[in-house]
């Protein structure tokens, strides 16, 4: 089971950190990846986190610079944090788990996860 929180209301040039709470797996097993769905869009990725594979980090093109991903396997958590926020940010945020091996973490491939959690509504005022 996975958990996203964090979300909320943010001026525009905030940050928000969310993190993704896992339960019932083995954490490190997996990759964590982050997605977000604006209304009226196609689900998107963000970042993802091989875990303890090999510890490696992808980022989107559109996003890298102003977003850091981050795990804590001790809680079970991976983090997203969100630098130089702007409206066109606003969407529900989505962590899943997937393979940590492969293709499907480091092309950020949403069709590849195989478990969800609810998101966390990220609001961004102009």
């Amino acid at each position: 089971q996975l958990q996203a929180s964090g979300g909320g209301l943010v001026q525009a040039g905030g940050s928000l950190r969310l993190s993704c709470a896992a339960s019932g797996f083995t954490f490190g097993d997996y990759a964590i990846g982050w997605f977000r769905q604006a209304p009226g869009k196609e689900r998107e990725g963000i970042s993802c986190i091989t875990g303890r594979f090999d510890g490696s980090t992808y980022y989107s093109d559109s996003l890298k610079g102003r977003v850091t991903v981050s795990s804590d396997n001790a809680k079970n958590t991976v983090y997203l944090q969100m630098n130089s926020l702007e409206p066109e940010d606003t969407a529900v945020y989505y962590c899943a788990a997937g393979p940590p091996y492969g293709s499907i973490c480091p092309t950020l491939n949403h069709y590849g996860m195989n478990y969800w959690g609810k998101g966390t509504l990220v609001t961004v005022s102009s």
